[in-house]
């Protein structure tokens, strides 16, 4: 986002291609509150703030991570909807950056969308870098298989 610069932290980019079109895709990952219902890890999503549209803006999540509870905030971008959807994070328990973003392009006529999912982790305590690296990944793969499976069988949001 504009105006904010953080050092550079451990980073996983991956991709899925749903079954589904990127609207639908955007709309499933823009609904926060749901989000309990399908990913595994989210117990407790609260929107504190809401754009002009509705959209939560600033998202507040409590999830399981490392073994415990960890809870962050994280501000969302909607200006290159429903083509992407980008996040920072403005507040962490056990994470000081954990910014990333989901882009969604259709393909085969918009009946299907490759989906690309980029996280940028830091955490305040020392790890190694393959450490964090590993679990940069393993987020992002989880979260872009969960999100999979929620749009092709609920058929959207």
């Amino acid at each position: 986002m504009p105006g904010v610069t953080r050092p550079m932290g451990d980073q996983a980019t991956q991709q899925i291609v749903i079954l589904a079109s990127p609207q639908a895709c955007f709309d499933v990952a823009a609904q926060f509150e749901r989000y309990p219902e399908w990913a595994a890890s989210v117990k407790e999503v609260t929107v504190l703030e809401r754009d002009e549209q509705g959209r939560g803006t600033l998202v507040r999540f409590r999830t399981a991570a490392f073994g415990r509870s960890t809870a962050y905030t994280l501000r969302y971008d909607y200006g290159d909807a429903p083509g992407q959807l980008r996040w920072v994070e403005v507040e962490g328990d056990i994470t000081s950056k954990l910014d990333g973003a989901y882009q969604f392009v259709g393909r085969d006529g918009n009946t299907s969308t490759e989906v690309t999912y980029h996280l940028e982790a830091e955490l305040p305590i020392p790890l190694p870098g393959f450490v964090k690296r590993r679990a940069a990944a393993k987020i992002t793969h989880t979260a872009l298989r969960e999100l999979k499976t929620r749009v092709e069988r609920s058929g959207g949001p």
